[in-house]
C-alpha cells in the first residue's frame, strides 16, 4: 500500500487543480518558502478527517478554501482526492486502488466519499484503522 496520487483544488493555496503522482519508495517535496509544501501534508490530514482547524494552520473551517489574491477571485470550495494503491490489500476493501476524497463549500457543506461513493468520516477513519495512517500519522 502506499501513496499514488493526490488530486488538490481550491485548498489552501492550489487555486486550480493540481495532480501530485508519487512511485513507490522515498518521495520528497522541494521548493522555496511560500510554495505550498506545507499545504501538501495538510491536504493528507485533512483528506483522513483532521477537524482541528489549529492542526491545519487555520482557525476556521473555511480556511482550507483558496481565499483569493489581487489577481484572482476566492473560490467556494476545496477538495482534496488521495489515490491509494491498495494491490497488497492491506487496506480493508475489496479494490486494488482506493481514492479517498473530502470536499467542503463555504457554505459549510462537506462531504466525504470512498471510491466517489458518499460516505461518512466514521467510514474514512474504519478504513485506516490498525493501518498505522492516520491524520496524526503521516
Amino acid at each position: 500500500m502506499y501513496l499514488k496520487k493526490m488530486e488538490l483544488q481550491g485548498f489552501k493555496s492550489f487555486a486550480d487543480k493540481t495532480i501530485l503522482e508519487f512511485k513507490s519508495g522515498i518521495t520528497s517535496v522541494i521548493g522555496p518558502n511560500g510554495s505550498g509544501k506545507s499545504n501538501i501534508s495538510d491536504a493528507i490530514r485533512w483528506v483522513l478527517g483532521e477537524q482541528s482547524m489549529k492542526s491545519l494552520r487555520g482557525a476556521k473551517s473555511e480556511d482550507v478554501i483558496f481565499a483569493g489574491t489581487q489577481a484572482r477571485k476566492s473560490l467556494g470550495f476545496a477538495e482534496v482526492s488521495m489515490v491509494i494503491d491498495n494491490s497488497d490489500g492491506k487496506l480493508p476493501i475489496e479494490y486494488s486502488e482506493v481514492t479517498v476524497t473530502r470536499k467542503l463549500y463555504r457554505s459549510g457543506e462537506t462531504g466525504y466519499f470512498i471510491n466517489k461513493t458518499p460516505c461518512r468520516l466514521k467510514d474514512i477513519l474504519e478504513l485506516f484503522m490498525d493501518t498505522g495512517i492516520g491524520k496524526d500519522r503521516l
